[in-house]
């Protein structure tokens, strides 16, 4: 793997176990309560996942075709750099149809670790098929900002988990 996609991929994973550290002793009801018009925990990491498993096959799909693909350049960079602010801001925003539609309901942390795991084996296989020439080419489609490359796809993710960290542990003092 490239070795700047392999950091940004660790940073990622280190990410993701913290949050699991969050919630690894939850049993199945205090995952699955729901407060008032708000997701459940579960339900949050589910969005995470289901985020990231769409990614990862949009990924492979466009991997088939990336000597097409065209170079990012500034201007993605600076879709980049608003999706960050907008991720680090307390904000909410509706989830794309899309996602809402293929999130899975996982009952137990178990059942939402091992999917999140397979979903990043998964990741990791389509990063390892990325050649250095061809990390700053465009095959990551971001709902809203568009198209945009593979080390700012893997930046996306992390701010995304940046962003739903908050609502998890305010959900986790309720609990």
């Amino acid at each position: 793997m490239n070795p700047r996609l392999k950091q940004l991929f660790d940073r990622l994973e280190t990410q993701r176990a913290q949050l699991q550290h969050l919630v690894k002793d939850l049993s199945d009801v205090e995952l699955n309560k729901h407060p008032a018009e708000k997701w459940s925990i579960a339900q949050v990491i589910s969005h995470l996942i289901a985020s990231e498993q769409l990614s990862v096959g949009y990924l492979n799909k466009k991997i088939l075709g990336i000597q097409t693909a065209e170079k990012s350049g500034l201007k993605e960079e600076l879709k980049m750099l608003l999706l960050i602010v907008s991720q680090r801001l307390p904000f909410k925003f509706k989830a794309p149809r899309t996602i809402v539609e293929n999130t899975p309901v996982y009952g137990s942390v178990d059942q939402l670790i091992s999917a999140w795991d397979k979903t990043r084996v998964d990741l990791k296989e389509v990063l390892q098929k990325i050649e250095d020439d061809q990390i700053n080419l465009k095959i990551f489609k971001h709902p809203r900002a568009g198209m945009l490359n593979t080390q700012q796809a893997i930046r996306f993710f992390r701010e995304h988990i940046i962003h739903h960290t908050p609502q998890v542990k305010n959900l986790l003092k309720q609990n």
